[in-house]
């Protein structure tokens, strides 16, 4: 068994951070990196992809530490854009192991901690940490930031995090510490009540995402304006990507005392490549969109996008989703685009037919994902494919696509 495989054994059923801290205390962790810390439903990992390449074009050393992997662990965890080495983790697993098993902690919580640890010994100027989930007590809320940052807030993960909004909220509230600014994308309501009492009590600064100008979609992505940046370009054709950057870019903005960069340095890191499976689009006959949205809000804007970007083309949507995702919304909210078909993967939190049971009758279900897709490659060629609904998913797809396996 390989040390990556040893990880993922590390499952408890329940979400809290006593062992985590625990295990922290016995071993005396201190994580002093100057960070930036980002939570959110949607969002997060594009702005920290954007903000990460803005710092390393500016000639800093960069940590990223985002959720979640794409092909491995080894995804999670990079420096200027190196992930993290195989062997650096089995040392550190190995040095641990002990404390790891008698503080029963998560494979989460374990590649978290090992992520910090490679941080410090990396000695980097600065690091970029996501949430994994929620906030409060996510495992990488151990630190004080330099900048807090919420992306949105909608329902997602209710089982852990509450019902309401108010619930979720609160958690995501969690990451805002004393007198440390907080920034906010498009967030109103009662979850921007819940944020700005928490940041009242904690006497942290607000600032909330600015408005983009001139907006313009071209066959390389989006050009807009966001003061003080004219005629910015990211290598998106997502509309919810130009609001990524726009945090990214207030971020820079809010922490230009600290870490100064200039206008072109901005401009020349926000135009580098952007995550896999966040609206990727692989042109030829078939044309195939790549997507991992999984919630509600995340299907209503990639909804959006196929319709800027694909006036009047005929879509097939190949979905496949876990088992805790709200099906009941995203299914009928995708579906508008074409014709939607259901499917499953390997995974172990992977739907299956009898986990669709209820919208069989509306769409019709494939056992084989590879076999959907190659008979709607050769009977469609002149259509858009769009593959959605799980960002593992997505990125398995992808990676099949990429490999001529499909």
């Amino acid at each position: 068994m390989s040390v990556l495989e040893e990880i993922n054994t590390y499952n408890r059923n329940d979400y809290q951070r006593d062992n985590f801290d625990a295990f922290l205390r016995k071993i005396g962790f201190k994580y002093d990196i100057p960070s930036i810390h980002v939570s959110g439903t949607n969002g997060k990992g594009s702005t920290c992809n954007y903000m990460n390449n803005i710092y390393i074009a500016s000639g800093r050393k960069v940590g990223l530490f985002i959720s979640p992997c794409y092909e491995s662990m080894l995804d999670m965890i990079r420096v200027n854009n190196e992930f993290i080495s195989i062997s650096y983790v089995e040392n550190i697993f190995k040095e641990y192991k002990k404390y790891f098993d008698k503080f029963d902690l998560s494979s989460f919580e374990i590649i978290t901690f090992i992520a910090f640890k490679y941080f410090i010994d990396q000695k980097v100027d600065i690091a970029i940490i996501e949430c994994g989930m929620g906030g409060e007590i996510d495992a990488t809320n151990i630190f004080k930031p330099i900048l807090s940052i919420i992306t949105n807030i909608t329902s997602e993960h209710t089982n852990f995090l509450g019902v309401s909004i108010s619930e979720i909220a609160l958690h995501k509230a969690g990451i805002i510490k004393n007198e440390v600014p907080l920034l906010i994308g498009e967030i109103e309501g009662d979850a921007l009540d819940v944020l700005v009492n928490k940041a009242k009590e904690t006497k942290s600064k607000i600032y909330k995402v600015d408005h983009y100008h001139s907006l313009n979609l071209t066959n390389e992505g989006y050009t807009f304006e966001y003061r003080p940046y004219n005629e910015v370009k990211i290598p998106s054709k997502s509309l919810s990507s130009v609001l990524d950057a726009c945090l990214a870019l207030e971020a820079i903005n809010i922490l230009q005392d600290t870490f100064p960069i200039d206008i072109n340095v901005v401009k020349e890191g926000l135009y580098k490549p952007t995550l896999d499976s966040r609206f990727n689009i692989i042109e030829g006959k078939p044309i195939f969109v790549i997507d991992g949205a999984h919630n509600p809000d995340a299907i209503i804007k990639l909804r959006k996008d196929m319709e800027l970007v694909f006036p009047g083309k005929a879509v097939h949507i190949v979905f496949a989703s876990f088992k805790d995702k709200n099906i009941t919304v995203m299914l009928p909210e995708i579906g508008l685009l074409g014709e939607l078909l259901l499917t499953t993967f390997e995974h172990s939190r992977a739907r299956e037919e009898s986990d669709y049971f209820l919208y069989l009758e509306d769409y019709k279900f494939h056992g084989d994902h590879k076999a959907l897709i190659k008979s709607l490659k050769d009977n469609y060629p002149d259509d858009v494919i769009l593959v959605t609904g799980s960002l593992a998913f997505a990125n398995l797809v992808k990676k099949e696509i990429t490999n001529g396996e499909i």
